[in-house]
């Protein structure tokens, strides 16, 4: 059984003044033991929720050391029967939403969804399945148990941002910026404005990432949003060290704490 819902958790922090620290880690880097302990203490470290991405052989979204990642980890023989594995023995305290190309689902079978929810995932992110694109596979993910959390651009329209929005739930990922994942020293200066504007769009939880790399962007967009998603700079702090990464969290969250105290 999952570790709560994503649900519950935004609700559980709203009602008590905080803000999410939401992590990404690919599964199975720097190694299956390495990620296993990381996965387990990310929620002693700070974090309240965890993305675990599915190791894919062609990541376009996603940056140089995620890339890298997942080709290691796919290296070591992971696949997406043993990333649920890895999450089902890590059993963390705080939700799961397991990140994935659409592809390594759809390879997994038709039970793929509920084999993730029986293993302890509390939700799915699919990066390359936009809505309207395949209403039979969105149907499929959006009834399956899991939340349903949905990606929204800088560059997306209002009208399209509360569409995208209505067929997703759990939260909505903000992505700050064009381009692909990776740490970035700056935020882009129309950020408060793109939040704002989905603001007005949805009724979920907006959490932002892409970029998100030290506690004064944590701290920066928690007074606007309602969480943050930190992804390249953690695994490449878990590349060198579980410790590094533990420490990163921590920094993260002492950050996203002191802006919104």
């Amino acid at each position: 059984m999952a570790s709560g819902s994503v649900t519950t958790s935004f609700n559980e922090l709203r009602a008590s003044g905080k803000k999410a620290l939401v992590c990404y880690i690919t599964a199975g880097h720097p190694d299956l033991a390495k990620s296993a302990q990381l996965l387990s203490s990310l929620g002693d470290a700070g974090a309240d929720v965890v993305e675990v991405g599915v190791p894919f052989s062609d990541p376009l979204a996603d940056g140089p050391v995620i890339q890298a990642s997942s080709q290691q980890a796919l290296s070591l023989g992971m696949s997406y029967d043993r990333v649920l594995e890895l999450i089902s023995k890590a059993r963390p305290k705080i939700p799961i939403v397991l990140f994935s190309y659409l592809n390594p689902v759809l390879a997994a079978g038709p039970d793929a969804l509920s084999k993730a929810r029986a293993a302890g995932a509390a939700g799915i992110l699919i990066t390359d399945l936009p809505v309207g694109a395949d209403a039979a596979r969105e149907k499929w993910l959006g009834e399956s148990g899991l939340d349903f959390v949905r990606l929204v651009a800088p560059t997306t329209p209002t009208e399209r941002m509360v569409e995208i929005a209505r067929h997703g739930s759990g939260f909505v990922y903000l992505i700050s910026r064009l381009g692909v994942t990776g740490a970035r020293a700056e935020l882009p200066a129309d950020l408060p404005a793109t939040i704002d504007r989905l603001r007005t769009a949805t009724t979920l939880p907006i959490c932002v990432g892409f970029g998100i790399s030290r506690p004064e962007h944590a701290a920066a967009i928690g007074p606007r949003a309602d969480g943050v998603v930190v992804g390249s700079a953690l695994v490449a702090a878990a590349g060198r060290s579980t410790a590094d990464a533990l420490g990163l969290v921590t920094k993260l969250r002492k950050g996203l704490d002191a802006a919104t105290e």
